[in-house]
Order: structure tokens, then sequence, then C-alpha cells
């Protein structure tokens, strides 16, 4: 209440029931949204578990800005672009000063500050949520600009939360580190790019990956994503070990549905993986086994 003075406890008390509740929005998000995503980060350690939701939470809602949430509630074009360009500098903001009356956004930031998140990342992220407002048809050069800041930086993201959740101090991780969790990302993104190839194009006019429509093109895509996917297996082992069930369960899902991608007339169905196939994934995972692919 204002012109009331609360002690230094309480305020803190207030705070973390603040940061508390934030987590738990982020959580929310992604129980709405992504019962897969939910699966892999149920088998992350209690220590990056929560900072995962977060970037997953803010990532996803910046994608249903762009991807018909806004439009449906009577948004134009240019009036979502303006929510978005809002969430982006709430979001920078947020990092900055610690707090945010947007709790996705305040759980972001959060994350953000102790892991080593900052606005190299976040940039590119929104940029390419942008780009879905402009650019219906990519060629390579595009595409390849969209997925790094849409998919790649978001495998960034979590890869500074996997070596820093509960550091004193963030540090870098490594190169093969990097490029691990960069090809990771892509390979996710394209194989979700083929797979909704055909509700992409009939719903929402975007064609990603600027190819023909014939098998030939369609194998090339998964041949890229196959040999993304073998390169980022090799660096699970070198993950924090609370970590690497989550990734690898990741990881085998999409090796799944690109080897079901491989057979399946994706413009007749959307390709998925059974529930069943689902839960022998995640125990292989937790098993310890490594990805599928992974070669020494």
């Amino acid at each position: 209440m204002t012109g009331t003075t609360h002690s230094p406890a309480r305020e803190t008390t207030a705070l973390a029931l603040y940061d508390r509740t934030a987590r738990d929005a982020a959580a929310t998000v992604i129980a709405g949204y992504s019962t897969s995503f939910g699966l892999a980060c149920r088998l992350l350690g209690a220590r990056p578990r929560p900072h995962v939701r977060s970037v997953y939470a803010l990532v996803r809602i910046a994608d249903e800005i762009v991807d018909g949430s806004a439009a449906a509630a009577g948004l134009d074009r240019e009036a979502t672009r303006e929510v978005l360009d809002d969430l982006e500098d709430e979001t920078l903001r947020a990092i900055d000063r610690g707090f945010s009356a947007n709790l996705i956004v305040h759980a972001f930031a959060l994350t953000a500050r102790e892991c080593g998140i900052g606005a190299d990342l976040v940039r590119p992220f929104f940029a390419s949520m942008r780009a879905d407002l402009s650019t219906t048809v990519h060629d390579r050069a595009s595409h390849d600009t969209y997925v790094y800041g849409s998919a790649e930086v978001v495998g960034l993201m979590c890869l500074q939360v996997f070596v820093n959740a509960g550091a004193r101090h963030p540090v870098y991780p490594s190169r093969k580190l990097v490029d691990g969790a960069r090809r990771l990302g892509a390979a996710f993104q394209d194989v979700n790019f083929l797979r909704d190839r055909a509700d992409d194009e009939s719903a929402l006019g975007r064609d990603y990956l600027g190819v023909g429509s014939d098998r030939a093109s369609h194998d090339a895509v998964l041949d890229r994503i196959d040999a993304d996917l073998a390169a980022a297996a090799l660096a699970v082992p070198l993950l924090p070990a609370d970590c690497r069930r989550a990734v690898t369960a990741a990881h085998d899902l999409f090796a799944e549905l690109s080897a079901r991608l491989r057979v399946a007339d994706a413009s007749r169905e959307r390709v998925r993986v059974p529930d069943s196939v689902k839960a022998r994934l995640a125990a292989r995972a937790w098993l310890g086994l490594s990805p599928r692919g992974a070669r020494a």
C-alpha cells in the first residue's frame, strides 16, 4: 500500500514469492502448449529445469503472437509487430533491471541474468519472429538467417542454462558445445518445417524451406537434418550430467520424426510419434544411453 514502509525481510520474501509465481507461470505455458517438450523438461535435473521452462515460455509466447493469436484477437500486421516489439523491449529492460510486471518476461529475465543470456541472443530471436510478419517464401540464405534466430539461438540460450545455472559467475561454453547446440536447434526447426509444411503454406502462406515439392528436395532436407542430428549427438556427453538425459530424449524424438518423414507423405498428414514410442525413447534416455546416431 502506498505510504507503507516495509522491512527488508518482508520485501525479500515478497520478491521470492513473485519470482516463484513467475516460474510457475512459465511452467504453465509449457503444460499448455507442448507435451513433448514438457516430457523432455521432466528429465532435466532440478538445477536447470526451471530455467529451461522460462526460456521456452518466452519463446512460445513470441511465436504465438506471430502465428495467429494476435490476428485472432483482431490485430492487423502492424499492430502485431508493435506487440512483438514491445515484448522484445520489455525483455531487454527486464534483463537490465531484474524485474518485469509481465510474469513470463520476469521469469526469463531471472534466468538470463543468472545464466548469461544477453541481447546478442535475444535480438536475433525477435528478428526472426518479425520476419514471419513480412517474409512468406525463403531462399537458402534467408532460411539460414531465420533458423539461426528462431532455433539456434534458443539452443544457445538453453546451453547457457546447462553450463551456468547455479554458478556464481556465468561462463561461455566450449566451441564443441556451441556447435552442437546450434545444429540441434537447426535440426529441430527443419523437422518442424517439413512436417508442418502443408499447414504453413495453406494456413499461414509461408514456405520456410524454399525447395520444390519433389521427393528429392524433401530428402535433401532430411539429409541435412540427419547430419545436424549426428553432429549434435557428439556434443551430448560434454554436457553436465543433469542435462544429458533430457537432451538425449529430445534428440531421439526428432531423429524418430526424421525417420518417419522419410517414408510418410507429409502432404496428407502431420507426422507424429505415438505416445508409446515417446515413452520408450524417454526410458532409453533415462537409462543413460547415448543419443541415436552418436559416433565416437
